[in-house]
């Protein structure tokens, strides 16, 4: 098996694990609504269930010593937990499973970061290597386009759980035998103490969690209030998810030197705030650029806070992942917890979008002090 084939099936898990796993309930957010299964507060509920249970499994996969292990039970888990969500009516039952779908996803996350990563590395390929994280783009597309079918035949959450489950189910399948695997003694987790300044990218990440998961929960059900239920609006996930692809793709090409990874971040984070804080505008061309701005720096900054990660502190892969993603999930789980309080005292999202903008403007400040690290030396084949 190819390095290449290797790397593309790390990009199919990351579809799945994300685009059905982690963010399926954006799409089916207003059939759960027009169903009368939960209001936008209860929503918000949801989507922090969701997150909590991304940040029991990132912490968990921070100290975790066999990662294809987790790597393999968190596909299977999102395709078990997606099919049982057909059945699932009412808050309680859906937080349960979203619980569930969040832990599984942070695994795969995770340790598809760290197999992937120093695979590309080691094989001269780290381009390459950086294109796995389209991934969550492409199952976002993915998941989009399957939720404009089933609603243009009136079809229900049930259906669309089901044809979601469906897609998963087969998709595991055909890419389990070609995903990455590391022997134990590589992933075990390093005694040294950690950068100060991995720390504070570690905070920084936490505040892009809080910062882009507001629009990206409750994209869908925006677009629906602002376009009345017309098909038009089943389109923005999807282009969210295309827009995420593409920025990836874009920043995967920037030039590799000294401090640049650093500054792209930066500018990632305060073009997605500004996109945040579109989306508070009335109108359509407010919503779309909002959503192309929010969309495309959202992979585009996991890839480069991975990344810079690695300049950091290059000797531990998975930990620096397994504490970052934690972060970042800690972040997303305040996100809807702002957002079920904003729409339970205002009843609407206009507080919690600017909170969101808010912390992503703090997110790159915090990282404006240089690292003084240079770059990690490119991969030799020895020690």
């Amino acid at each position: 098996m190819t390095t290449t084939h290797r790397l593309f099936a790390c990009l199919i898990a990351l579809a799945v694990a994300m685009g059905i796993g982690r963010f399926a309930l954006t799409p089916q957010l207003p059939h759960l609504l027009a169903e009368g299964q939960v209001d936008l507060t209860a929503a918000g509920l949801l989507a922090a269930a969701n997150y909590l249970g991304y940040l029991v499994g990132a912490l968990d996969a921070f100290f975790a010593r066999r990662p294809r292990g987790r790597l393999i039970g968190g596909l299977w888990l999102c395709v078990g937990l997606t099919l049982l969500s057909v059945w699932a009516t009412g808050f309680w039952t859906h937080a349960v499973l979203r619980f569930g779908a969040g832990l599984a996803s942070a695994w795969v996350l995770v340790m598809v970061t760290g197999l992937s990563q120093p695979l590309a590395v080691q094989a001269g390929r780290p381009r390459l290597g950086a294109l796995v994280f389209a991934g969550p783009g492409v199952g976002i597309v993915m998941s989009g386009l399957v939720a404009l079918a089933v609603n243009r035949i009136g079809g229900s959450s049930a259906l669309l759980w089901l044809i979601y489950a469906a897609v998963a189910l087969v998709l595991v399948v055909v890419t389990l035998p070609a995903l990455p695997s590391a022997p134990t003694s590589t992933v075990a987790v390093p005694s040294g103490r950690l950068s100060p300044r991995l720390y504070r990218l570690a905070i920084a990440y936490a505040l892009v969690g809080m910062g882009y998961i507001v629009p990206a929960t409750f994209l869908s059900q925006m677009a629906t209030e602002r376009f009345q239920g017309e098909w038009i609006a089943d389109l923005f996930w999807p282009a969210f998810g295309l827009a995420a692809a593409l920025g990836v793709v874009i920043v995967s090409f920037r030039q590799q030197r000294p401090g640049a990874t650093r500054r792209w971040l930066i500018a990632t984070l305060w073009l997605q705030a500004t996109g945040v804080l579109l989306c508070l505008l009335p109108g359509v061309s407010a919503l779309l650029l909002g959503v192309l701005l929010c969309g495309g720096p959202f992979l585009a900054s996991m890839q480069l806070v991975m990344q810079h990660s690695r300049e950091l502190a290059p000797d531990s892969p998975h930990r620096n992942a397994g504490l970052l993603t934690a972060a970042f999930a800690t972040g997303q789980l305040l996100g809807p917890l702002l957002a079920a309080i904003s729409s339970h005292y205002s009843n609407g999202l206009s507080p919690a979008l600017w909170s969101a903008g808010a912390g992503l403007v703090v997110a790159g400040g915090l990282l404006l002090q240089p690292s003084h690290q240079p770059l990690p030396k490119p991969a030799t084949g020895r020690r």
